[in-house]
C-alpha cells in the first residue's frame, strides 16, 4: 500500500508497519488530524517524524511538546525555531496563532538543552512575545538566561531593574551589564550591587551611561578592588576630578594610560604626569644585581622620557635618594647613548667623561655636579664646577671628543 493511499486513513490502522507510519508522519500531504494522531504513537521515530514535518498543524506540535522523549522535544524546537526568522507578516500572524501555545510549554521543558535552544534563537529578534522573553530572561539556569539578559531588545528598563532586585542565577547581573546602550538607571542598580564581577563588566562596556556621581562612589570603592582599575581609567568619557583620584591608587601603567587620554585638561595631564614620574623614580628594581634590573630601569627612563618627564627634577631626585644606577640608568636614555657608555665613564672615574654627557644629554652643570660624585664617586676637589657663568667648564669640542671616545670604545 502507497503512502499516498494511506493518506486517506485516519486515523492510520494499528495494522500499519513502523516504516508505513514513519513515511505518512513525514509527509506534508498527510491531513492534520493524521498526523496529531501520529504525534500519539507508540514508536519515537514516528513521533520524531512528526516533530521535523514543517506541515505538522499546531495540535500536533502542542502534543509533542509534552512528549516524554527529550530528543522529539529538541527536533520540534529545532522546527520551529527555523521557522522563525523567513517567516512573512502574514505568516507572523498565524506563527503566533498556532505556535505560542507550543513555545510556552517549551520554555518551560526540564531539558536544559531544549530551553538553552530557545533562548538562542529567541535572544535577539524583536518581535516574539513578551511573555516569553521573560520566562526565558528569569530561568534559573545560566545558559538559558545569559543570552536573553545580554542581548533581547524586549526587556525594558523596567524589566532589568527588576531583574536585577531579584536575580534568577549569580550571573543574572553580570549578563545585564554586557548590555549595549545601558541606561544610567540600571548602571546605578548594578552599581549599587555587592556583585564585584558585574560591576568590572559595567566599567568595562563602553556603552553603559554611568553618572558622574556613580562613577565616583565607584572609584572610592576601587581601592579595594584591583580588578575595576583598568575598565575605569579606559572609560569612553572620564571628568577630570576623577582621573586625579584614580591617579592616586592605580598602578603605575595604569596611571601612564590616564596621563595620556586626550579628552584631560592640560592642567590634569601634567600633574598626571609628574605624580608617573614621582611614582617611577621612587620604584625600586627587583634585584639591582640582575642584568634584568639594567633592562627595567632603561624602560623605565625611556617612559619618563616619552612622556616629557625626564628632566633635571627626576634626575637630582635619584641622586638624592642615593639611586646611583637609576640615575645612570635616566642619563643614558636622555644622552641617547648606551647604558654600558656611561657605565664606562663612571669606572674611569673621569670628570670630564661625566661631564660630557651631562652636556649631551642637555642637562645643566646643577646635575653634572651630582652626577659626578655619585656615578663617579669623585672627591670634592676632583669635581669639576659649573664655568662662571654657570655654564660647561669644557669648551663643546673638547666635550664631543669625550663623547666619542667613550663610543669608540663601547663599539
Amino acid at each position: 500500500m502507497t503512502v499516498n493511499n494511506l493518506e486517506a486513513a485516519s486515523p492510520p490502522p494499528a495494522a500499519l508497519d513502523e516504516a508505513t507510519r514513519v513515511k505518512l508522519a513525514a509527509s506534508q500531504t498527510t491531513p492534520s488530524d493524521t498526523l496529531s494522531a501520529l504525534a500519539q504513537d507508540p514508536s519515537v521515530t514516528v513521533r520524531a517524524a512528526v516533530a521535523l514535518n514543517v506541515a505538522a498543524s499546531g495540535a500536533a506540535d502542542q502534543i509533542l511538546a509534552d512528549d516524554d522523549d527529550e530528543r522529539v522535544r529538541v527536533l520540534l524546537t529545532r522546527k520551529v525555531l527555523a521557522l522563525l526568522p523567513n517567516l512573512s507578516s502574514a505568516d507572523q500572524a498565524r506563527l503566533r496563532d498556532q505556535t505560542v501555545g507550543v513555545l510556552s510549554m517549551l520554555v518551560q521543558d526540564a531539558a536544559i538543552r531544549v530551553r538553552v535552544l530557545i533562548a538562542e534563537v529567541l535572544a535577539e529578534l524583536p518581535d516574539v512575545p513578551h511573555a516569553l522573553i521573560l520566562t526565558l530572561a528569569r530561568d534559573a539556569a545560566i545558559p538559558v538566561s545569559e543570552p536573553v539578559l545580554r542581548l533581547s531588545p524586549l526587556l525594558s528598563d523596567a524589566d532589568l531593574l527588576a531583574l536585577l532586585q531579584g536575580p534568577p542565577n549569580a550571573a543574572a547581573a553580570t549578563a545585564i551589564a554586557y548590555r549595549a546602550n545601558l541606561p544610567e538607571a540600571v548602571s546605578d542598580a548594578i552599581a549599587a550591587s555587592a556583585d564585584t564581577d558585574a560591576i568590572r563588566t559595567l566599567l568595562a562596556n563602553p556603552s553603559a551611561a554611568i553618572r558622574e556621581s556613580t562613577l565616583d562612589a565607584l572609584i572610592a570603592r576601587a581601592i579595594e578592588q584591583p580588578g575595576w582599575h583598568a575598565p575605569l581609567v579606559h572609560r569612553p568619557s572620564l571628568p577630570d576630578h576623577a582621573a586625579r583620584a584614580l591617579s592616586e591608587i592605580v598602578a603605575a601603567h595604569l596611571l601612564e594610560a590616564l596621563a595620556n587620554r586626550p579628552d584631560l585638561g592640560a592642567e590634569t595631564v601634567a600633574e598626571l604626569k609628574s605624580r608617573l614620574a614621582v611614582r617611577l623614580a621612587q620604584t625600586p628594581p627587583a634585584d639591582p644585581a640582575e642584568d634584568a634590573s639594567d633592562a627595567g630601569m632603561m624602560e623605565m627612563a625611556r617612559r619618563l622620557e616619552a612622556l616629557g618627564a625626564l628632566g633635571e627634577p627626576a634626575l637630582l631626585e635619584a641622586g638624592g635618594q642615593g639611586e646611583a644606577r637609576r640615575m645612570a640608568a635616566m642619563l643614558a636614555v636622555a644622552a641617547g647613548v648606551p647604558l654600558a657608555m656611561v657605565d664606562r665613564a663612571a669606572a674611569m672615574r673621569s670628570a670630564k667623561a661625566l661631564v660630557s654627557l651631562v652636556w649631551k644629554a642637555g642637562y645643566s652643570m646643577r646635575v653634572a655636579t651630582a652626577v659626578q660624585a655619585l656615578l663617579g664617586h669623585l672627591p670634592p676637589g676632583a669635581i669639576l664646577h659649573a664655568a662662571p657663568d654657570a655654564g660647561f667648564p669644557l669648551g663643546t669640542d673638547e666635550m664631543a671628543w669625550q663623547i666619542e671616545f667613550l663610543a669608540s670604545h663601547n663599539r
